[in-house]
């Protein structure tokens, strides 16, 4: 049927662990100056024209979620025939004076509710009233729609090189198609099965000569014994290398932001000087990202310092990781794995901190591509709809409360454009990216580079973080103390 796609095993993973606590969406929070804009502002018809003119550029924002009866085959994703922008597209004020304060207050409010599922899974706020003269956009998508890299192509989509947005391409007037039933959707996964062997053999062949490595991954009990003696095998076999991934030999430990979640939702919204980073990467011959998460390392053990409850051993951080390839470009969805380092939180020095975590990403990275993401991919794809969605609730649910965490801090990284952006004549200042926390996993941290900054956003729940926005103050201070070493050497 024409405008039906399918979601992933991992796309549908984002939906199965939402809860009402528990929240499936990604955003972000852009800061405009509309003295720029036709007539100095920006006016919820500005917005809502814009993104009409550009709707067959961003696929998510008219494509709504249809489910597969009894959770027989994992659900689609089609072209809305009721689609209508109004209920997507708001407009508030905040009161005198617009402060940074009270905008991170209205955000985390606007945050802390689902998306209806039963239109397409996207809102925007145009928020007025900032000190300044500036106005804002709040952003919500859901992360089954959309992940890091595929969120910056909607960066792309809606936003301008210069004050004069650009003519686009008109759309190529392919119709969605009538909203299919249900007993369409069993036709479909029925025609599927005689294809389901098929399909099982070309997946084992991905899986298993890596299975060992995929349950490393995973941190499944005993799977860096089996993955050491698979090595073994393979080299005997002749293999050219040695491949053996491990994750990091601590654990999670318990405690720190590792709570169930309560509703709420507080964030902490800042920047750091990029040239700043840079010069530290280059005094002490590392990567941007190194440090990048030296600065996350060092302003989470401060944290815990003043909130005595920094434990013994390191924290475990996730680095989302794109594979999305060049040939998957515009087609949104999720194309990310991970790498799993340990956070020197332990570690008292700066510039040994930021060694450390040098050290460990190189670890992290050799493991990580040991292991095909297809591999990764077919293996979820074993699971059942129905058996995978309560699994993820499940796992979620434990997670924090009768279980370690699979690790404490989520650090994410996504690379932003160099140049000044502008949204329907209105100029970006700063764009804050928000992001998904959950049970036992209490804290992200995402940063996006745009022009000469790094633009930080950190989710945390509401309850157990509420002075998040010291983190902010926390990294800038680290990065002071790097760049104090690296001068001084």
């Amino acid at each position: 049927m024409a405008g039906l796609k399918q979601l992933t095993a991992l796309d549908a993973q984002f939906l199965a662990i939402e809860t009402d606590r528990n929240y499936g969406h990604v955003g972000g929070l852009a800061i405009l100056d509309p003295s720029t804009a036709p007539g100095g502002r920006l006016t919820i018809g500005d917005l809502e024209q814009l993104i009409l003119d550009r709707l067959h550029l961003v696929a998510p924002f008219t494509q709504r979620l249809v489910s597969v009866p009894f959770s027989l085959d994992w659900p689609y994703w089609m072209t809305d025939e009721h689609f209508d922008i109004g209920y997507h597209c708001s407009e508030i004020a905040l009161p005198a004076p617009g402060s940074r304060e009270q905008l991170a207050d209205q955000v985390g409010r606007i945050y802390s509710r689902r998306l209806d599922r039963s239109r397409p899974l996207w809102e925007i706020y145009l928020i007025h009233g900032l000190e300044g003269g500036k106005v804002a956009l709040l952003s919500k998508t859901h992360h089954a729609a959309i992940d890091g890299m595929s969120g910056s192509e909607i960066l792309t989509a809606l936003y301008d090189l210069s004050p004069e947005p650009r003519e686009t391409d008109a759309p190529d007037g392919e119709e969605g198609g009538s909203m299919p039933g249900g007993r369409d959707l069993l036709t479909m996964w029925a025609k599927s099965i005689p294809r389901t062997p098929l399909n099982v053999i070309d997946r084992l062949a991905t899986v298993v000569p890596h299975a060992d490595l995929a349950m490393a991954a995973f941190g499944v009990p005993g799977s860096r014994r089996l993955s050491r003696l698979m090595s073994r095998i393979r080299i005997g076999l002749g293999a050219e290398e040695d491949q053996v991934i491990e994750r990091p030999p601590i654990k999670a430990p318990r405690g720190p932001y590792g709570a169930p979640l309560s509703p709420h939702r507080i964030f902490g919204l800042g920047s750091v000087s990029l040239d700043q980073v840079k010069e530290v990467k280059n005094a002490f011959g590392v990567k941007v990202n190194d440090v990048v998460i030296c600065l996350v390392a060092g302003a989470v053990r401060a944290h815990l310092i003043e909130t005595g409850q920094l434990p013994d051993d390191p924290l475990l951080g996730m680095i989302p990781v794109s594979v999305r390839t060049e040939e998957e470009r515009g087609t949104f969805g999720n194309k990310i794995s991970a790498m799993i380092a340990p956070l020197p939180t332990h570690v008292d020095d700066p510039a040994e901190r930021l060694e450390f975590i040098h050290a460990e990403m190189r670890v992290a990275k050799d493991s990580h591509d040991a292991l095909p993401a297809e591999a990764l991919r077919d293996l979820t794809a074993f699971v059942p709809p129905a058996v995978h969605a309560r699994a993820a609730r499940v796992v979620t649910q434990l997670a924090g409360r009768f279980t370690r965490p699979p690790w404490n801090v989520i650090v994410s990284n996504v690379p932003g454009p160099p140049i000044d952006l502008y949204f329907a004549g209105a100029k970006l200042e700063a764009m804050y990216p928000l992001s998904i926390i959950s049970d036992g996993i209490g804290l992200n941290v995402t940063i996006m580079s745009y022009r000469d900054s790094i633009d930080i956003g950190i989710t945390a729940d509401r309850e157990q973080t509420p002075e998040v926005q010291t983190l902010i103050s926390g990294m800038q201070g680290e990065l002071d103390q790097l760049l104090a070493a690296a001068r001084a050497a």
